[in-house]
């Protein structure tokens, strides 16, 4: 009897977890039109902040594209140089937000849905910090350079 209902336990375990990979690739594939929103920040020179809200200490990737995929930006850190707009897209299948860290001027798109896409440029050199509103542990840093 207690053998029978461990093997029923494991079965219903994964059924669930074929199920759920079964969806999330299905979700995955489905295309989705992009819209983008922009936004501009002029703050002033020597504006930095500490890097307690990073989520890695790796050195930053020189890109101005950001994936906000399975809960995290990916790049989590990136470099650019001043004037550069960097976008983020969501390509989960759940809302999220880019949301500044340090009560900065800073990128604050509100909700972005799936398949959606926000730009911000950044102006004044620094280091930038940014979170989702939604999913705390998501995190990232942007570091402007000359």
């Amino acid at each position: 009897m207690k053998a029978a209902v461990i093997i029923i336990a494991v079965i219903v375990v994964l059924a669930g977890g074929g199920y759920v990979i079964v969806k999330h690739n299905s979700d995955n594939n489905k295309k989705s039109p992009s819209t983008s929103t922009s936004s501009n920040m002029n703050m002033s020179s020597g504006s930095s902040s500490n890097s307690s809200g990073s989520s890695s200490s790796s050195t930053p990737t020189a890109t101005n594209s950001v994936s906000l995929q399975n809960f995290a930006f990916s790049p989590a850190d990136i470099t650019v140089t001043k004037g550069t707009s960097v976008t983020w897209t969501n390509k989960d299948s759940t809302t999220h937000t880019v949301t500044e860290t340090d009560s900065q001027t800073g990128p604050d798109s509100g909700d972005l849905a799936p398949g959606k896409s926000y730009s911000f440029t950044f102006n004044t050199a620094g280091t930038f910090h940014y979170h989702c509103s939604i999913h705390s542990e998501m995190t990232g840093t942007v570091t402007v350079t000359q």
